[in-house]
């Protein structure tokens, strides 16, 4: 009996050491968790631009002073198409507003029309020629409407300065007054500065984080013209003009690209660790 009380008493004193000593050891913790950095959600930054395209350009006249009791129809006045250089800088907000400051170089344009004028015993045409090219500075500023694989379509607007400058300006004219009489008159080429605005449409593709190529259309309007101080072909008569070409505006086509000075860091996800 006493034997059976000593096992039991042996095999208490067992149990209660190893619960003393599993108390004693120190509980080991889980791994520590770690959440992955989110990418980049908005960001501005500075960027580069530069542009090419054709303009297709018209006036919505081009005016004379006449004397009391004539009248004057244009025929056929307009420009041929000519290329567009542009360069600028800009600044992107966020991921739908971004803004930018451009200088455009917009090539010589022949220009051609004829004027019909009917007065007092007077028929006569006055056939134009001559070229037009200007010089564009414009703040724009632009909307992006959301990215669809790659591709943002966007809007915009921009007010500036242009100045239009005409060149080798020419007016051959014919005339019965009775009788027939021909005459030329050379005009001095001349410039001017007016005010412009432009309204933009586009699709942008982001070929990478920090390149951007865009194709863009821009309806532009861009203010008068006139030429300078004429000369008769013989030296007769010489002066200021009053010829003013009127309301100049111009479609545009562009194909643009961005660089972006400050792109955002690519995401890299966080290695994945196993445990050996």
């Amino acid at each position: 009996m006493r034997s059976v009380k000593s096992l039991l008493a042996a095999g208490a004193a067992t149990l209660i050491s190893s619960m003393a000593f599993a108390a004693d050891m120190p509980i080991a913790a889980p791994p520590p968790m770690y959440a992955p950095p989110a990418p980049p959600a908005d960001f501005g930054g500075w960027y580069l631009r530069g542009d090419i395209g054709m303009t297709n350009q018209r006036a919505k006249s081009i005016d004379a002073a006449l004397p009391a009791g004539y009248q004057k129809t244009t025929e056929g006045f307009g420009f041929d198409s000519s290329p567009l250089f542009g360069l600028g800088v800009g600044y992107r907000f966020n991921n739908w507003f971004r803004a930018d400051v451009i200088g455009q170089y917009r090539g010589k344009a022949t220009l051609h029309g004829a004027d019909n004028v009917i007065g007092p015993g007077f028929v006569g045409s006055n056939n134009y020629s001559g070229s037009k090219s200007e010089w564009v500075v414009m703040a724009n500023a632009y909307v992006d409407l959301g990215t669809w694989w790659c591709i943002t379509p966007f809007i915009g607007a921009g007010v500036g300065g242009s100045y239009n400058k005409i060149s080798g300006f020419r007016d051959d004219g014919v005339s019965y007054s009775p009788g027939l009489n021909n005459s030329v008159a050379y005009f001095a080429d001349s410039g001017k500065w007016n005010f412009a605005w432009a309204a933009h449409a586009g699709l942008a593709y982001k070929v990478n984080p920090g390149f951007t190529v865009e194709l863009a259309y821009s309806y532009m309007d861009l203010g008068d013209a006139a030429p300078g101080n004429y000369r008769l072909f013989d030296n007769s008569a010489s002066g200021p003009t009053s010829i003013k070409i009127k309301d100049i505006t111009s479609h545009d086509i562009k194909l643009g690209v961005r660089w972006d000075l400050s792109s955002p860091p690519a995401y890299m996800p966080p290695p994945l660790v196993t445990k050996g």
